[in-house]
């Protein structure tokens, strides 16, 4: 079964609590998302590092329940 956008906004706030998390069912289908999160974890970070991050709050997940994810991602700087 799909991941909801609820299921997946709550497993990247799961390993990133202060996320900003906005989504987009590509297809409509609820198996294809873009995603685009922002935190300040992610700051000093190359890309592939803040995705890495993303990519593994979901571990074994992802491919199977989440089938895909389009991911872009931006540093909120610390207040």
């Amino acid at each position: 079964m799909p991941m909801s956008a609820e299921e997946i906004t709550r497993t990247i706030r799961a390993a990133l609590p202060d996320a900003e998390v906005t989504l987009e069912d590509l297809a409509g289908d609820q198996d294809h998302w873009r995603a685009h999160v922002v935190s300040e974890a992610f700051a000093g970070k190359s890309r592939v590092q803040q995705h890495q991050l993303v990519y593994g709050a979901f571990g074994a997940r992802m491919g199977t329940e989440l089938h895909a994810l389009a991911l872009t991602t931006a540093a909120r700087p610390a207040d």
